[in-house]
């Protein structure tokens, strides 16, 4: 070996530590290793299971964040924590173990290393059979045409979900319970920037609601899973069925007025309708059309999403994503037995129409292939079950150019 040659090292082994024994860890624990590192979604499970309601939530521009209302400690530290209360790192679905914990409370099981997009019964494209809950809905409808019939069969008797903050022109959503057909159609499509759903729990409490559904992106629905695991079932006992949202990022507020308007001159109450495919597609009520590159917008990810592992929403009882050719079609990733049973009836009663994902493989290699971005996104520093994953695959060559025919000798 010459001087200048590196000596051979083994890779370091990756973090699989399994939390066991006594659970004694609390909010100081969680806002050095979470909230502050960089790994918090800004999912709010943390402030709704706080038996103590010390912590608050910064639901704005810029933020996204719980945080401590005590002053005697300081934003780093709690009294209660500190009197053994452990309720906010039981909560977080990105504290510790998170992922083979869920994984355990839903399929009994580790996500095996070749399961990208996560432990699941089957994939279907999937959209809803009455027009207009087709038409009012993202894609394909699924979410609505789920809660309209999970609500009519008794399954649940009411959703947290995202709403508009008043009449809607403003398009900043807000946590929202809904306990009617009619709120479930005017709170159906998407929204690009994050609404904490979980923060509705303490209105859908007020309304006397018992069974819930929670649509949410995967940093919201791992939560449940995450209780129930770890013996804080109580606060999640009433989420009878989570809806996932595949999802890559959202992005902050700010991206309306900075960008969208700034640049392209679209203002923000001219907004009909946004969606993602490949670009930022906005409609608007004058019946215009714009795209904005997504490249454009990345400027804008929230702080919250940066290290996000989880695209497709891995810890639902059933995922949904508009991807692929069809766009008036969803794609569909049932996970759960309850997942299962539930798409069985729709289908059986026509409320849903299906087909295979065969029909579109391209969307399936795209989930994939996204559910592999993000969880490269995993700090290395962290606890490393997001990161198990197989190689890529190889890199198709390229074609050698052919080669110029030689001029013929005269």
């Amino acid at each position: 070996m010459t001087v200048t040659d590196e000596p051979i090292t083994d890779a370091p082994e990756p973090d699989l530590r399994r939390e066991t024994g006594r659970w004694t860890h609390q909010w100081a624990e969680l806002y050095t290793e979470v909230i502050t590192s960089g790994l918090c979604t800004g999912c709010s499970a943390c402030v709704i299971s706080c038996p103590h309601d010390v912590i608050g939530y910064e639901h704005a521009e810029g933020g996204y964040k719980p945080f401590h209302l005590e002053d005697e400690l300081g934003p780093a530290d709690c009294t209660h924590g500190q009197k053994g209360c452990t309720s906010c790192t039981r909560a977080c679905p990105r504290f510790r173990d998170w992922e083979p914990a869920a994984d355990e409370h839903l399929f009994g099981r580790a996500r095996e290393i070749e399961e990208l997009h996560g432990i699941s019964e089957q994939v279907l494209l999937v959209r809803a059979a009455d027009d207009t809950v087709h038409d009012g809905g993202q894609d394909g409808g699924l979410v609505s045409a789920l809660l309209l019939w999970l609500m009519e069969e008794g399954y649940i008797d009411g959703a947290l979900v995202s709403g508009l903050e008043g009449d809607g022109s403003t398009l900043r959503p807000k946590p929202i319970a809904v306990s009617t057909p009619q709120e479930i159609l005017d709170t159906a499509g998407s929204r690009y920037t994050y609404s904490a759903n979980w923060l509705a729990y303490d209105d859908a409490k007020e309304k006397g609601l018992e069974k819930l559904a929670l649509v949410g992106m995967g940093c919201q629905t791992s939560a449940a899973p995450v209780m129930w695991h770890r013996k804080i079932g109580k606060v999640g006992k009433p989420v009878q069925i989570t809806i996932g949202l595949l999802c890559s990022k959202t992005f902050d507020d700010r991206i309306f007025e900075e960008l969208f308007e700034a640049k392209y001159g679209i203002a923000r109450t001219s907004i009909k309708k946004t969606n993602i495919k490949g670009v930022f597609q906005i409609w608007t009520h004058d019946g215009e059309y714009h795209e904005v590159p997504l490249k454009e917008c990345h400027a804008w990810t929230r702080e919250g999403c940066n290290h996000c592992p989880d695209f497709a929403a891995e810890h639902a009882d059933i995922s949904t994503g508009g991807i692929g050719k069809f766009n008036d079609w969803t794609l569909t990733v049932v996970r759960t037995p309850l997942g299962q049973a539930v798409m069985e009836r729709m289908i059986g009663q026509g409320r849903v129409l299906v087909k295979p994902a065969e029909e579109d493989p391209a969307a399936v290699a795209l989930m994939d292939r996204l559910s592999r971005v993000s969880r490269n996104r995993w700090p290395e520093e962290a606890i490393a079950f997001p990161k198990r994953m197989p190689p890529p695959p190889p890199k198709k060559k390229k074609a050698a150019p052919a080669a110029e025919a030689a001029p013929k000798a005269d």
